[in-house]
């Protein structure tokens, strides 16, 4: 440790920052405080001897870089959005579609006076935080607070929070407010409108419905994950690639980050905004990546309404009041809106399908999550994948992820970790007995709240009740690969499926998304050796050049048999009626290199049509076959009256906007997040791609001809070999370290995220301090 400063301050000059921002002479043996050194493209490495130093350099570097988006993070989860933003605009929800602030406020003022952080966080560890979560998170606090004192409010580089009241030093109560609310994703926090909107008798059954049917969405919000073993790899040792789809804006982006303890923790990777842990990422030995998994984080309750009494239910025959919170959320005027929350024994009550009979409530499984921060820094100490495994079975804690893991023994390990409402089948089959239930089961599950026999059950290894213990969650281990794209765990590898789970985990047995289906290939090709990439088996190098070779699975599957519609008929008729010559949309598509590059001609043509071809029911000949579930469905149907209308529709749209069925990508296809418009391959979801980006709304051309700006999609992306000799990785953030407009490293990962180019991972010390770009900063404070 005293060796790894000496060499820091023989470096550079050293600039010491203290707390309050006052400069310190010199820094002489180790101290109370961080080592940050910022590598190519902003990247901090922080060095500290003990948590709370470590945390308190991770707080400083990130406020440096994204203060104001921590700052906005913190006036959500404090409830004051309304106050400082005005009640009816957006509130920046990325995922699940937009939110009010007042409806925001409504909802997370009503946590607040609930008390639950409170409980959940004070928890004894395991169940609440270990003394090295809360030392980091205390040091963090710290580092944050610092760097805002020793700049000002007034003088913020980031113009989006300058000298804005809603811009002040956090408290460890709001630390706890927003980890929590972390924890929630997926779960209650899904129904944040519906919570704050919620009034007895207030709606009818058909709305209850079309809430009950609309599943979380997992396509988009997710990721693709590979962790091949010995037997997959070109040297035998373990790889793994990470490519995390999650927001491009906002609290949930990845911030990039190295912490080293010496001789206790040395991780890199990423973390989401505001938590001083590394959820994706590698340690010397061991890589380890998520994806949004197929499992329920909630179940609904149908509450039988007492006759008379729209806010009693009945439990086995007797009534129970509802609970009711009145919630005031202050105005920048200095008014206040008030609202009436409604909770039950299982959760919050929903407006939506709020009848004179029944009502909805939300039970989430993640509400007295206050330990997934144990696991997360847990795994970061690991340096195996078994290390790996004794985290995950110990806290049980990830609340919403996937786990793919490959470590330099050459193992490879997939399991869906997650905690999952112990809903057995038996039991949904007992309790899932109305109407609705039975109507959009298994999507949703609606359980009869009449009966407390229809509670949650548990297992006798699971950390917390009405949980599945580890014995009982869908894993697997191989020497040749695992992988995940958002389907469920049944196919993790083909070769061994995966079986016999609840169906609250997800559904085997049925089709998988052209994504997975890309996956599953580009796997099997890579380790076969047959896609051109050189010789058999993953590498460094070949898994770069895969996950960029953006591939349309649609296009290879369809495009052949759509030209030769133009061979039978050059005129197809559209939706309106109208006859549309095809014949030169057709040549465009002949001519298509079938990838999504931004010079890529064609590629917005069948973007166009696709988006409306795959909503045919007709759309292939051969159907869904569960025993060769990777190339099923396949043999596109031209005779389908939509397919032809889409690709009819598709050149009469772009005509009337003005865009040339010979379109490149680069014309359409673009984002802003890292600065001026700039042209990035991928594509969505409905495509059958693997590198994901998307914006706003249907995916379609938009009236000015182009795509909605990319805000979405893969984000932090890492490709890390593991040896006996230590890592060899590339890594990518595809929308920068900084989202402070007037940073250098706003756009500048950005950049290279559009020409396909990766960062050299610099893990190990040499590789650090031979960084060309190397700034170091010595902070120290006062315990």
């Amino acid at each position: 440790m005293l060796s790894t400063l000496r060499r820091v301050a023989a470096l550079a000059s050293v600039v010491v920052v203290a707390a309050a921002g006052a400069p310190v002479a010199q820094a002489s043996g180790w101290l109370d405080g961080a080592v940050i050194r910022r590598t190519e493209y902003g990247i901090p490495h922080i060095v500290a001897k003990d948590f709370k130093g470590l945390g308190y350099g991770y707080g400083y570097a990130f406020a440096e870089d994204n203060l104001c988006a921590l700052a906005d993070a913190i006036t959500t989860v404090d409830g004051d959005r309304s106050r400082y933003f005005g009640p009816n605009a957006d509130s920046g929800n990325q995922i699940g579609g937009p939110i009010s602030n007042i409806d925001s406020d409504v909802f997370h003022r009503s946590v607040i006076q609930s008390g639950i952080v409170e409980r959940t966080m004070s928890q004894p560890a395991p169940l609440g935080q270990t003394a090295e979560v809360k030392d980091l998170v205390s040091g963090y606090i710290g580092g944050v607070n610092a760097y805002l004192a020793a700049t000002g409010a007034a003088n913020l580089p980031d113009p989006t929070c300058r000298a804005k009241p809603w811009v002040h030093p956090i408290t460890t109560t709001e630390m706890d407010r927003l980890l929590y609310d972390g924890n929630q994703f997926g779960g209650v926090n899904a129904f944040q409108p519906q919570i704050a909107n919620a009034r007895p008798a207030g709606s009818s059954p058909s709305a209850a419905d079309a809430l009950a049917r609309t599943a979380v969405d997992n396509a988009d919000l997710g990721s693709n994950g590979i962790a091949a073993g010995s037997a997959g790899t070109r040297n035998g040792d373990g790889l793994l690639l990470a490519n995390p789809h999650f927001p491009w804006l906002g609290s949930n982006r990845f911030y990039q980050v190295q912490l080293t303890i010496p001789g206790v923790m040395d991780v890199t990777g990423a973390s989401v905004y505001g938590t001083p842990i590394v959820e994706i990422g590698h340690t010397k030995h061991l890589a380890w990546t998520h994806t949004v998994s197929s499992a329920q984080r909630f179940t609904f309750y149908e509450l039988h309404l007492a006759p008379g009494d729209p806010t009693s239910y009945l439990v086995d025959g007797q009534a129970v009041p509802m609970g009711r919170r009145s919630v005031s959320v202050p105005q920048a005027d200095g008014s206040q809106i008030t609202r009436t929350v409604y909770t039950s024994q299982y959760g919050p009550v929903l407006g939506t399908g709020w009848t004179a009979t029944t009502a909805l409530a939300v039970k989430g499984v993640n509400v007295d999550n206050g330990r997934s921060s144990n696991e997360w820094l847990r795994m970061g100490m690991s340096d195996s994948v078994a290390l790996l495994r004794a985290a995950q079975d110990k806290y049980q804690a990830l609340p919403y992820v996937n786990t793919m893991a490959a470590d330099s023994t050459g193992a490879a390990y997939y399991a869906d970790s997650s905690v999952v409402p112990h809903v057995t089948d038996a039991l949904a089959a007992k309790c899932v007995d109305s109407p609705l239930g039975k109507a959009v089961y298994p999507a949703q599950t609606i359980l009869d709240g009449s009966l407390s026999a229809c509670a949650w059950g548990s297992d006798p290894d699971a950390i917390v009740p009405g949980t599945f213990g580890p014995k009982e969650q869908p894993s697997l281990s191989r020497t040749d690969f695992v992988t995940n794209s958002n389907d469920s765990y049944w196919l993790a590898n083909p070769a061994a499926p995966l079986t016999g789970y609840p169906v609250i985990y997800g559904l085997t047995g049925t089709p998988r998304t052209l994504r997975t289906r890309l996956g599953l290939e580009t796997i099997g090709q890579r380790i076969a050796g047959t896609d051109g990439l050189g010789s058999p088996g993953f590498s460094v190098a070949s898994t770069q050049q895969a996950l960029f070779a953006d591939r349309n699975l649609s296009a290879e599957l369809a495009r052949d048999a759509v030209v030769s519609l133009c061979g039978k008929e050059s005129t197809l008729t559209a939706s309106d009626g109208t006859a549309v010559d095809v014949s030169a949309a057709c040549g465009v598509l002949a001519k298509w290199d079938l990838r999504a590059d931004p010079g890529s001609v064609g590629a917005v043509l069948w973007r166009q049509f696709w988006l409306g071809a795959v909503r045919a029911p007709d759309l292939w000949l051969v159907p869904f076959d569960p025993k060769q579930p990777a190339t099923t469905p396949n043999t596109v149907n031209t005779n389908s009256i939509v397919l032809r209308q889409a690709l009819a529709n598709a050149v009469q749209q772009m005509a009337a906007l003005h865009v040339p069925v010979d379109a490149p990508l680069s014309a359409a296809q673009h984002t802003t997040v890292g600065g001026p418009d700039i042209a990035i391959p991928g594509c969505g979801n409905p495509e059958g791609c693997y590198n994901i980006v998307s914006g706003v709304g249907s995916g379609a051309l938009g009236a000015d001809g182009r795509f909605s700006p990319s805000i979405f999609g893969s984000s932090f992306m890492m490709v890390a070999e593991l040896s006996p000799r230590g890592p060899v990785a590339r890594t990518l953030l595809s929308y920068s370290e900084s989202a402070n407009p007037a940073s250098p490293h706003h756009g500048d990962q950005t950049a290279l995220f559009a020409a396909k180019k990766w960062v050299a991972d610099r893990f190990s010390e040499g590789e650090i301090l031979s960084s060309p770009s190397l700034s170091i900063r010595v902070l120290t404070f006062t315990r």
